[in-house]
C-alpha cells in the first residue's frame, strides 16, 4: 500500500473520530441540559435539548455512511476494522442517548404547570449526575482506548440500577400517599428510567472499547440490579 493511500486511509479513521467526539459532546450536553431544566422547570431549556437531537441523528448517519464506505474502499483488517465497527456501534449507542435525554426534556415540558415538592426531582438529578460521570468517562477511555477505564464504567452500572430500585419505590409510595402526586410522579419515573437506560449505554461503549481493544467481548455477566419488573409497595406498609 502507498504512503499516499495510508496516509488517505489514517485521514479518514481519524475524521471517524471526530465526528464520535463530537457526537458524544452533544449527548454529553443534552443529558446536562435535559437535567438541569428537570431541576428548574426550564420549558426553553428543555425546548432546546429536543431541538439539539437532529444534530445527533445527522452526525449518526454520517457516520454510518462514511464507514460503510471506508469498509468498502478500504477493506480494511483486524484492528482498523475492529475500529471501523466500533465508530458505527458507538455512534449508535450516543444516538440512542440522545434520544433518552430528549424524551426527559420532553416530560419536563409535560410537568412544567406541575406544582410539586422539589425534594421529590432530587433523587433523579442525583442519579443523572452519576450517569454523566460514566458518559464522560467513557467517551475519555474511547478517545484513549483506555480499557481499564472502561471496565471502571461497566463495572458502576449495576450502582446505577440499585439507585433507579431505590428511586421506583420512593415514587410509588408517594403516588400512594396521594393521589395527586400520580401524574407528576409517573413522568419522573420515566425520567428516572431513561437516565438508567442512558447508563446501559455507557456500558455498551465500554463493551465496545474492550472489543476495540482485544477483539472480544468482556468476559463474565454485565453487571445488572435493575429489580423494578419484581418491585411492590404494599399499602401502609
Amino acid at each position: 500500500m502507498s504512503e499516499h493511500i495510508v496516509s488517505s486511509y489514517d485521514n479518514d479513521l481519524e475524521n471517524l473520530r471526530r465526528s464520535i467526539a463530537e457526537m458524544g459532546g452533544v449527548a454529553e450536553k443534552m443529558l446536562s441540559e435535559a437535567t438541569e431544566a428537570l431541576v428548574r422547570r426550564d420549558t426553553a431549556l428543555a425546548q432546546a435539548v429536543i431541538a439539539a437531537d437532529k444534530r445527533l441523528d445527522v452526525l449518526q448517519r454520517e457516520i454510518e455512511e462514511r464507514s460503510v464506505l471506508l469498509i468498502a474502499r478500504r477493506q480494511p483488517m483486524a484492528i482498523d476494522l475492529r475500529e471501523t465497527i466500533s465508530g458505527i456501534r458507538v455512534a449508535a449507542d450516543l444516538e440512542r442517548i440522545g434520544d433518552l435525554a430528549k424524551n426527559i426534556a420532553k416530560r419536563v415540558v409535560a410537568i412544567s404547570d406541575q406544582a410539586q415538592p422539589q425534594k421529590i426531582v432530587l433523587g433523579v438529578q442525583h442519579m443523572s449526575d452519576l450517569v454523566q460521570e460514566q458518559l464522560k468517562d467513557v467517551l475519555d477511555a474511547y478517545s484513549s482506548r483506555d480499557t481499564t477505564a472502561a471496565h471502571d464504567v461497566w463495572e458502576r452500572d449495576g450502582a446505577i440500577d440499585a439507585l433507579y430500585n431505590s428511586l421506583f419505590r420512593e415514587l410509588l409510595t408517594y403516588m400512594m400517599e396521594d393521589p395527586r402526586n400520580i401524574s407528576f410522579c409517573t413522568h419522573l419515573l420515566f425520567c428516572a428510567k431513561n437516565v438508567e437506560r442512558i447508563g446501559d449505554h455507557t456500558t455498551n461503549v465500554a463493551e465496545t472499547i474492550h472489543y476495540l481493544a482485544t477483539g472480544e467481548a468482556p468476559a463474565g455477566e454485565r453487571p445488572k440490579n435493575d429489580a423494578s419488573n419484581y418491585a411492590t409497595v404494599v399499602p401502609g406498609a
